[in-house]
Order: C-alpha cells, then structure tokens, then sequence
C-alpha cells in the first residue's frame, strides 16, 4: 500500500478490474484504470455532437456571414488547438494520480480548503449546466433518429442512463473502453471516408484571417475538462498512464470529430443544423448516428459525475451515489423545463473562468511546488494566487467578452478606458492562459527572493529564520 507524500486524506491502492470508487473522499483510493481504459476513457470524451456542429466556429470564426477559413488554416487552428487544450488537461490529470485527489480538493492546496470552495461552486453550476446541455442534445439527436417518439421521453431515457452510469463510474470506463471506442472509431472512419468521396474545395481558397479565434474556440473546448481531469485520473495506475491516456485519446478523437464536422460543412451542409442529416443520408447512415447519440451519453455521465465529485469538496463524507443520482433527476427535470440554449453563453463566460486557473495550477503544482502536493484538510488561505488568476481572467473577457449582451457591452466599455482593441490574431485562451502562468512565475520568483532575503536577514541578526 503507497499513500501520497505527507496526506492526511488519500491513500492510494492497487485496484483491479473490479474496483470501483469509494462512497466517500475518506476511503482509499482503488488506483485501477490501466493505459487502454485512459485510452478509451478520454477518446470518447473527445467526441462529441457538439464538436461536429461546432466546427462552423472554425470555419467562420468572426460569425455567419464573414469570410471563411481556408481549408489549411481551419485544420491547422482544429490540430493546433487541440494539441494546446489537451496538454493542459493532460498535466491536471498527472496530478490527480499522483495525490489521489479529484480535482476540486487538488485546489485545497492551491488556494486553501475554504477558498477553493469558489472554483468549486463555480464547477458545479458549469458541470450541471453541461450536463442539462447533453441531455437535450442527446434527445434532439435521437428525435431526428426516430421522430416516433417525443423529445421528452428521450430526455428522461438519457437521464435515467446517465444516473445509471455514475453509480459504477470505473466500469462505465471501462465498459467504455471494451465496447463503445472500437466502435466509435470505426464510425468516425467510416463517416470521413464516405465525405471524402465528395469534391474538397482547394486547401488554399478562403482566408487565414480569424486563424487565432478559431483556434481559440478549440482550445476551449479541449481545456473544459481539466477541472474535471483528476476526477478520473485519479484512479489511474501512474501519472504517466494518466498523462498519455488522456493527451493521445483525447487529441485523437477531437481532431477526427471537429475535421468531420469540418468536411461535412464545406462539402454536403452548409449550415450546423443540416449536419446531421448529411450524416443520416450516408449508406447505413441511421445507424452510425443511433451509435454516435448513444455514445454521448458519456459526455452526461461525465458532467453528473463531475458534480457530484466537486460537492465532495464541501462534504467528503457524503456518498457520492446518493450525490450522482440526485443530480442526474435534478439534470433530468432541468433539461424538460428550461430552455438551455439561452443558458449556452453563460456555461461558455464560466469555461473562460477554468483556463487561467488551470495555468496558475499547473505552474505552482510543477514549478513551485515541484509535484509535491498536500491536498490536507486545511490547507493555509493563499489569497495572492487569486491575482494572477484574476489577470488571466480579465485578459481573456477584454480579448474576447462573449455572447451575453450586458456583458460583452460592459467590458467593451473597460476595453475603451483602458484604450485596448484586440486585433483578430489575439487568442483569448492562450492570453488568458500565459499571461496567468507568467504572473504566477513572477510571483513565485517574489516569493523565493523575499524568502532568502529573511533567511539572510535572520542569519545576520543571529535568529532562527521562519
């Protein structure tokens, strides 16, 4: 049995096949998912319905109407923003192994155990945002499938499925892994090798111009799911099966979905809603697209799941069965009553809030604290990270604001005192992402330098350094 260095929470054990996670945060930590279950775990994550029909926002970065992209430059911006997304959800999740701790609690010693409780409620109304969002999607999917039934009972199916899942997590994985990647991937080929079998416009014709703000679209969409990363690499066998599983699956799987997307669009659909009929007008079309909105239902497990891990953070005596099911029903009647599209712009302002934390997080996680981590119980209050935090926060909303009217026209107003017009090769993700993980360097350097400073200072004056 290994625990994590100086822990007073997580002890780490070897699982096996059977393992599943404990009820609580106080119970070991079964770690059980070799590099296949990662695999599998992260490259059906990486597609997703949403990805297909988002690829108009690389395509047309600036919005309908504008010029689009040329074909290099839209691939380009799909790979290259993948590659940057999934790296930081790769060094999140490594981290999650090597402590045991899920993602929120990681933040313990980032911030403190109280004030880590901040990212926390704010990853709880993003995860069950998404995971309402999945359900409709789901069911608008399965409508265009089989239009016998009404949406709503399509939407409580998905729900109930959903809950299903987060009550066995690890074998959802690795059920995942054993029979819904293999057939994903082969859907995946298939589908881009019927769209191939239409002409391509030449790779040159089109613009570069909104290169960076199509790249930016996918780097968000990768960088998502690090505040939800260590929720389930934590139970991998190493920090690098962990790594691996989750750079190579994910990157993988996003690239292929967003280049269908992307296809299908300058090819047999020239607008995000006729994607997936073109999908269905393929040879056994029907049947690929029944596999593809069945599949989503992990995008939904993941999100509820999610949650109910991120409330652990408050309680971890409370079971996260119990946590997982109630909010699956709350996903469930939320997705039935409310129109989640007006809800969409909102969960996309509190994903720009995730990026620079996670660069202020990765930076002190590797830098500073050079992997060793404590995410005890009361971890001391480091109200100073929330600067570097609240810089990457704000470069991003002056490059790139959003869609909610008030505030885009607020920060419009700061953007104008402050004499700022960003230019249309700025990237709000990789901004927002640098410029928190140099201010968090900077401080670090700070830090050190006034620390030896007192050392120097106590060695001088004969007394013991603090």
């Amino acid at each position: 049995m290994a625990t994590t260095p100086s822990s007073e929470q997580f002890t780490i054990v070897a699982g096996d096949r059977h393992s599943e996670v404990p009820r609580t945060l106080n119970e070991p930590v079964p770690q059980a998912l070799g590099l296949l279950d990662q695999f599998g775990l992260w490259g059906n994550l990486g597609v997703s319905l949403l990805g297909f029909t988002g690829a108009i926002f690389v395509l047309q970065p600036n919005g309908a109407g504008t010029p689009e992209l040329s074909l290099l430059a839209a691939l380009s911006a799909i790979v290259l923003g993948t590659v940057l997304g999934t790296l930081a959800v790769a060094a999140t999740g490594a981290a999650g192994t090597r402590t045991g701790a899920p993602a929120m609690v990681l933040l313990r010693s980032l911030f403190g155990r109280e004030l880590s409780y901040l990212p926390t409620v704010l990853n709880v109304l993003q995860c069950l945002g998404w995971g309402v969002f999945e359900l409709v999607t789901i069911a608008t999917a399965a409508h265009t499938v089989a239009p016998q039934a009404p949406r709503w009972v399509y939407i409580v199916a998905a729900g109930v499925l959903t809950g299903l899942l987060t009550l066995r997590p690890l074998g959802a994985i690795r059920t995942l892994r054993r029979f819904a990647t293999p057939a994903v991937v082969v859907i995946l080929v298939y589908l881009f090798v019927e769209l191939l079998a239409h002409p391509l416009p030449a790779l040159d014709r089109g613009t570069w111009t909104g290169f960076w703000a199509a790249t930016d679209t996918v780097v968000a969409a990768a960088i998502s799911f690090a505040p939800l990363a260590a929720d389930y690499t934590r139970h991998a066998r190493s920090a690098r099966t962990a790594f691996w599983g989750a750079f190579v699956g994910y990157s993988a799987t996003q690239i292929f979905c967003y280049v269908i997307g992307l296809i299908t669009l300058v090819t047999v659909a020239r607008n995000p809603s006729d994607i997936y009929g073109a999908f269905i007008a393929v040879p056994l079309g029907s049947l690929c697209f029944a596999v593809l909105v069945a599949r989503e239902l992990d995008q939904s497990f993941a999100n509820v799941y999610s949650t109910a891990v991120s409330l652990q953070n408050v309680r971890p005596q409370w079971d996260r069965r119990a946590l997982a099911l109630g909010i699956s029903s709350a996903a469930t009647a939320l997705a039935l009553w409310i129109n989640i599209a007006d809800y969409e712009n909102f969960l996309v302002l509190l994903g720009s809030v995730f990026i620079p934390m996670s660069a202020v997080f990765i930076v002190d996680y590797y830098v500073s604290a050079r992997g060793v981590w404590d995410p005890a119980a009361h971890g001391r209050r480091r109200y100073a990270l929330f600067a570097p935090w609240a810089l990457g926060f704000v470069v991003y909303q002056l490059i790139n604001p959003g869609y909610i009217s008030w505030w885009v026209n607020g920060w419009t107003h700061v953007a104008a005192l402050v004499h700022f017009h960003a230019p249309s090769w700025m990237s709000a993700s990789l901004f927002s992402f640098f410029s928190a993980a140099l201010a968090t360097l900077a401080g670090t350097g700070i830090g050190r330098l006034a620390q030896r400073r007192r050392e120097r200072a106590s060695i001088a004056t004969g007394r013991r350094p603090r």
